[in-house]
């Protein structure tokens, strides 16, 4: 735990395709048909006012007591001194906006008593999917935090995690929040790119959100926001300018290594905005640590891992990304890499489970396959997902419990 945490817990594709993942080249998210299809109304995915902004009465009660924490030596995941490997799924949402809207307690308890028992010790979940629930913005960017019911279940979140070793990605942002199908999007595009609102955000949600969970093991890292690209290269998502969300990811990163242990990265959606030898690493430290980021340490601002994404679309550009080592393609070596997002099903031939036993051997420290809950949107489902876990368990186990299986 940071010196700085313990202060405050005693204070108080060269592409130009509009496309998301799944190989899709249409301009809708890969969530759009679980958005559209939610029993939530329109009204119900308003920003809560106010008045709901407030942490819950109880600090969040871990059972945690450090021993099974992930850090980094040597380029590799360690947990407990022992070296992990993320035998992965996204498990991005039940329903789209689950925490502080639709939270299903039984059903997180059941998925990840099957996923545990199968051997997946990892998980990136998508805890807001568009700024529409359980965020407190207003249409001019300011950001006052997040509602009670957010963090209501974020807590029960992060029991369950901890009670089937389930260790967690947290996906804060996604490049749905800048759509223009959704409500709150002209207050997320005027967020990101106003340095005052940009602080609010850090300082009032991604700060409480490491603080009060940096005792429980299981929140290994914070996503900063899934596949920026999009938001760079869609029109729909406003075409903003690389800097402006540079400029988040820096203060982001500088205020996490300030106030917990919790590491971080951002879910880069294709390979050429995460590598000098493409179109330049988007997020290399170089450039996160150029930025002028204001009260910041700039030197806290780099990102612990990289995640990138991969599809069978991007073959043309980028080829296999498990046929290639992460140094391949100019990922800086002294940081562990893995696949944040693989489809799950692929065309013929495509085999999952060959598709993480190789990226295992070609150095990936882990891989999470998109996606083993919410509806089959064409890359998979659990179903799809679990032979690849099951091979894993056969070609790893120590790695993927280091500290035992309970």
């Amino acid at each position: 735990m940071k010196l700085k945490k313990l202060a405050s817990l005693l204070c108080a594709a060269v592409l130009t395709v509009s496309a998301a993942a799944c190989g899709s080249t249409k301009t809708e998210s890969k969530a759009e048909t679980e958005s559209k299809a939610a029993d939530t109304s329109k009204a119900e995915e308003t920003a809560q006012p106010a008045a709901e902004n407030a942490m819950p009465a109880e600090p969040f009660a871990t059972n945690c007591d450090g021993s099974a924490k992930v850090t980094i030596a040597d380029g590799k995941f360690m947990a407990g001194g022992k070296e992990i490997w993320f035998n992965g799924t996204n498990t991005p949402w039940d329903k789209w906006n689950d925490f502080g809207g639709g939270f299903n307690f039984a059903f997180w308890q059941e998925h990840f008593e099957k996923l545990h028992t199968a051997g997946v010790n990892a998980c990136r979940i998508w805890i807001c999917c568009n700024g529409d629930v359980g965020m407190l913005i207003s249409p001019d960017g300011t950001f006052e935090g997040a509602t009670t019911a957010h963090w209501e279940d974020l807590d029960s979140l992060f029991m369950l995690a901890e009670n089937y070793q389930i260790y967690i990605m947290a996906t804060v942002q996604s490049f749905d929040h800048y759509k223009d199908q959704n409500q709150n999007y002209e207050a997320w595009r005027t967020l990101v790119q106003s340095p005052e609102h940009t602080d609010e955000y850090v300082d009032n949600y991604i700060v409480p959100l490491v603080q009060r969970y940096d005792d429980c093991d299981y929140l290994w890292s914070v996503d900063l926001c899934n596949e920026p690209d999009w938001i760079v290269e869609n029109k729909e998502c406003g075409k903003l300018d690389w800097l402006s969300l540079e400029q988040y990811y820096a203060k982001a990163c500088s205020a996490i290594h300030a106030n917990s242990d919790v590491l971080v990265t951002v879910g880069i959606g294709m390979i050429k905005y995460n590598s000098d030898r493409q179109n330049g690493n988007k997020i290399s430290d170089e450039e996160l640590q150029s930025l002028d980021i204001g009260k910041y340490d700039s030197s806290l601002a780099y990102v612990d891992f990289w995640s990138t994404h991969w599809y069978e679309w991007m073959i043309p550009n980028w080829g296999v990304i498990y046929d290639h080592t992460p140094d391949d393609f100019g990922l800086d070596p002294s940081k562990p890499a893995v696949i944040g997002e693989i489809p799950a099903k692929g065309n013929d031939g495509y085999d999952i489970a060959e598709v993480y036993k190789l990226s295992y051997d070609r150095g990936y420290q882990g891989v999470f396959a998109w996606k083993s809950s919410g509806s089959d949107d064409g890359c998979g489902l659990w179903k799809d997902i679990e032979p690849a876990i099951e091979k894993m368990m056969t070609v790893c186990p120590d790695k993927i419990f280091p500290l035992g299986k309970n």
